[in-house]
């Protein structure tokens, strides 16, 4: 079996990216339509709901950068947990901070998407 791992690390690297420089189209690629993504204040957003926060303006991600990056590779799945700077302005209230991230990503039809993210702020 091919260690996925490394190729999945840099994917999510550029999907933080894609974030922060409103990518939509890298996005809509690498989001499974099926996503569930739990933010660090326990707000949950589908695929299309949190694209279409940041299309609309009221989230506006400036930076989303990952460090101490893991991976398990299991095959079809690789889990990946790390910490993020994440720097956001929500609803006009800008904000930065660090959290601990599960972040999964499946094969699915030959292709690499997330579909679950979940996130705990650290204390500051």
């Amino acid at each position: 079996m091919a260690d996925n791992a490394p190729m999945i690390v840099e994917l999510d690297r550029k999907r933080m990216q894609a974030m922060a420089t409103k990518d939509i189209a890298m996005l809509e690629t690498v989001l499974a339509d099926d996503l569930i993504y739990t933010h660090s204040s326990a707000r949950v957003d589908t695929k299309r709901s949190l694209i279409d926060a940041m299309v609309s303006g009221a989230t506006v991600y400036t930076g989303v950068d990952p460090s101490d990056v893991t991976a398990q590779d299991l095959g079809e799945a690789v889990v990946l947990t790390g910490l993020a700077q994440i720097r956001v302005t929500s609803n006009g209230t800008p904000n930065a901070f660090v959290v601990r991230f599960t972040d999964v990503y499946a094969r699915r039809d030959g292709r690499w998407q997330m579909v679950t993210w979940q996130s705990t702020r650290l204390p500051t």
